[in-house]
Order: C-alpha cells, then sequence, then structure tokens
C-alpha cells in the first residue's frame, strides 16, 4: 500500500514561501526551484517554483479557491495566539483570528503566500 510521503505546494515566490513557513518553525532548504523540509515526523513538505511545474505541464496554472489546508498543531492554546500574532505581524494575511471552537480546540486560520489554507490549533 502506497505511503504518504510528501506534501507539495507550488510557490510563486519561494523566499516569500521561506519567510512565512519559518514563522512556524519550518526550515525549508536552500535552493531556487525545488526546495523540501523534512518534519519531526518525517513528512516532507515541498515547494516547486511555477517554472519547473510548467515544465512538464505547460498548460498549468494556478487555480483559485481552497484546494489544500495544512494544519499545525500549538502546545497550547496561547501559542495559536502567539502564532498566529507573529505571523499577521510579519506582514502575512490571517484569514481567520483564533477562536474557541465548538469541538474543543483554540483554531486559527492563516493563508501562505499562495493561498494555501494554513490553520493553527490547539486542545482548550
Amino acid at each position: 500500500m502506497p505511503q504518504l510521503d510528501a506534501i507539495g505546494i507550488v510557490s510563486s515566490d519561494l523566499e516569500r514561501s521561506r519567510a512565512f513557513y519559518r514563522l512556524l518553525g519550518v526550515e525549508i532548504a536552500e535552493g531556487d526551484d525545488h526546495v523540501e523540509a523534512t518534519l519531526p515526523n518525517g513528512m516532507r513538505l515541498m515547494f516547486d517554483t511555477e517554472s519547473v511545474i510548467r515544465s512538464f505541464r505547460p498548460d498549468w496554472k494556478r487555480e483559485t479557491g481552497n484546494q489544500l489546508a495544512l494544519a499545525f498543531a500549538c502546545a497550547s492554546p496561547a501559542d495559536v495566539d502567539e502564532t498566529y500574532a507573529r505571523v499577521v505581524e510579519a506582514g502575512f494575511h490571517g484569514e481567520k483570528e483564533p477562536w474557541d471552537a465548538f469541538w474543543g480546540h483554540r483554531y486559527a486560520q492563516l493563508q501562505d503566500p499562495d493561498g494555501v489554507g494554513i490553520d493553527l490549533f490547539a486542545a482548550l
């Protein structure tokens, strides 16, 4: 049975993607077209430039909408608030400010530079 090994994101600006994910504790390797970060759980987060994707799919175009979301577990409800504030203060888009969700989590939503939904959560 195949095992999920990596999540790929097409980046319109790798430096901006690096800056965003660094605020979430993800260190993305240096490189120009294809870069990766191996997360503590072994999962890889990969980034390719639009030009790399078009090199094998010339008709590729960026779609709009919420096609993908990544959820980051935080250490505490306060960590959700602090992380959200740090990312938004750095100039990135805050989609929904932290709130206490009915399912028992402190939750917040951001968007990365390419519109990928980023959820922050911690048990209440």
